[in-house]
């Protein structure tokens, strides 16, 4: 694991208070999805919501999966803070 995905999944863990063995599980059932494709990336979007207990927005839900889907998802710890409004 480089340093970028162990402080990302330090930050779950902190802010999410979500296993990281869970998201793991979560990554490795999507290693194969399409995330250009919105049913895909809304359906992972509410699962993760769901698992962390955090519910989201219609708006920020709006947000992540139009980030995602077309590619647009900030890469380094900072701007994911700001993009998730931490």
């Amino acid at each position: 694991m480089n340093n970028f995905q162990k402080d990302l999944f330090d930050k779950v863990q902190q802010n999410a208070n979500i296993n990281p063995d869970e998201v793991y599980k979560v990554a490795n059932s999507v290693k194969n999805a399409d995330f250009s494709d919105e049913k895909t990336v809304r359906k992972l979007v509410r699962h993760l919501s769901k698992i962390a207990n955090k519910p989201l927005s219609k708006e920020k839900e709006d947000k992540i999966v139009h980030s995602i889907t077309k590619n647009n998802m900030p890469m380094d710890a900072e701007s994911l803070n700001k993009f998730f409004g931490k």
